[in-house]
């Protein structure tokens, strides 16, 4: 926690979405990165800022009385993801048609 400033935004981005996805959005790093991306938030990229904005629906879908602290910033984290040429990985089409083959619809 004491090397947070170390992280690029990149790198923190991944790691919120990281734990977002495993349900520790209650740690206190969670809530320190969420804090330490807001304050970069000017230095992301769109492609950065698409990414923040999927894990910020996650959250609120998942975890609607959290305070996420990009949530705030939604409308400029979904014009980024809007404004990007969002194509899926290799490994998300792969994950699809596995789904699609176990009868999951998505």
């Amino acid at each position: 926690v004491n090397r947070i400033g170390d992280f690029s935004p990149q790198n923190m981005a991944i790691t919120v979405w990281a734990f977002a996805c495993v349900g520790w959005t209650q740690s206190d790093l969670f809530r320190l990165l969420g804090s330490a991306l807001l304050e970069r938030l000017g230095m992301l990229n769109d492609t950065e800022k698409s990414q923040l904005y999927v894990v910020t629906v996650y959250v609120q879908i998942e975890w609607p009385s959290l305070e996420f602290p990009l949530a705030a910033h939604l409308q400029s984290l979904r014009a980024a993801y809007r404004g990007s040429d969002v194509r899926p990985s290799r490994f998300q089409r792969q994950v699809s048609t596995m789904l699609e083959q176990l009868g999951w619809s998505h």
